[in-house]
């Protein structure tokens, strides 16, 4: 489904927002009888200490892959302008303000999703006619390079693996094995997989563990990519620790990973998780042995819990009209003004919140 068909413009009437959320809710009805969960996300701005032109720009979900479909996006921006940046791997919206207005912004999307697991037991999907749509995800990028250590580390991993699933495996495994998620790092992390290589410190959080993943297989020759996204459920997998436990989600981002696996596709992982569950699940600082890691270690390896919203594949992000540098990744709701960019990761001082209703059954 294509987002244009869903858009409201800055400038639509308010009937054709309800056109719109009529025909999400038709369609959000025959979803829910095939198993998917609907949500509802809404995200508040309100710039602080705007000066001169404003601008703020919100990621907004996937369209359609295999696990969610996005059904429309409706926003206000009272005396503002509002446009839908639209690429391959990214969609935005990018929301301007004058001088001397009041900076504030609504967004809302909905958006169905599936628990998405792929069969790794028989390879079922045929080779791709063309293999230059995977370059891009083999390239490196400013925080994920292909070269040098990460070079060396993923032949080190790999050797003697002699199919994809046998090197993406090698790949998780090593990955959870040496890495440690650390509640000390700021946000989702950096994604610097080079500093952390070379540094030999593989704390961190979704944004380096992940990225790792991703960069390693790079390497290895493995097309790959992190996804970037939200928390937008608990979990009904018994993992407390990998879900939301109310509406509030302001700071519930989440980035994922696939590997492309040939007779497979698009495979999910999230190894990143897997350290998660490690520190926090309740007692907290469980073993690597304990029957909780090994449970979410052998899941997560070929299959995802859809209580989660992706947004974009997106990395070295340049936001449109802005003066300011590009970002690794675009998980987080941006702001600047004539002061400078505001901090992403401190919604209290931008002044913006983030929350979910789960419509499925409305």
């Amino acid at each position: 489904m294509n987002r244009r068909e869903f858009l409201v413009l800055c400038s639509a009437s308010l009937l054709a927002e309800r056109s719109v959320r009529l025909k999400a809710s038709r369609y959000d009805q025959s979803l829910a009888t095939e198993g998917w969960r609907l949500f509802e996300i809404t995200t508040h701005v309100h710039v602080q200490n705007a000066s001169g032109i404003t601008r703020a720009w919100l990621p907004t979900p996937l369209v359609s892959v295999p696990y969610q479909q996005t059904l429309g996006d409706t926003y206000q921006a009272e005396n503002g302008t509002s446009v839908m940046v639209e690429s391959d791997d990214i969609d935005m919206l990018l929301t301007e303000w004058a001088a001397d207005v009041d900076p504030v912004l609504t967004m809302t999307s909905r958006v169905a999703t599936k628990d998405y697991a792929v069969d790794l037991t028989t390879p079922h999907v045929p080779p791709p006619p063309d293999l230059s749509t995977f370059a891009k995800y083999l390239r490196g990028t400013k925080l994920i390079p292909v070269d040098g250590i990460v070079k060396d580390t993923a032949n080190q991993i790999t050797r003697g693996a002699g199919t994809d699933i046998e090197k993406a495996r090698a790949i998780y495994e090593w990955i959870v094995d040496n890495t440690f998620r650390d509640p000390k790092t700021r946000g989702c992390g950096t994604g610097d997989i080079r500093f952390m290589l070379e540094t030999k410190n593989f704390g961190g959080k979704c944004a380096d563990i992940n990225a790792l993943f991703v960069g390693l297989a790079r390497a290895a020759g493995l097309p790959a990519r992190d996804v970037y996204g939200l928390r937008v459920a608990a979990s009904r997998r018994g993992a407390t620790s990998l879900g939301v436990s109310s509406a509030d989600v302001t700071k519930a981002q989440h980035c994922r990973a696939e590997v492309y696996l040939v007779g497979f596709g698009w495979v999910p992982v999230d190894p990143a998780d897997v350290r998660k569950v490690a520190l926090e699940e309740p007692p907290g600082h469980l073993p690597i042995t304990h029957e909780k890691v090994r449970y979410a270690r052998a899941r997560l390896f070929g299959s995802w819990e859809m209580n989660w919203v992706g947004y974009n594949r997106a990395h070295d992000v340049t936001l449109p009209r802005s003066p300011g540098k590009p970002l690794p990744y675009f998980m987080y709701p941006q702001a600047e003004t004539a002061n400078g960019r505001a901090d992403s990761l401190d919604p209290d001082t931008f002044r913006y919140e983030i929350t979910v209703h789960d419509v499925t059954n409305a």
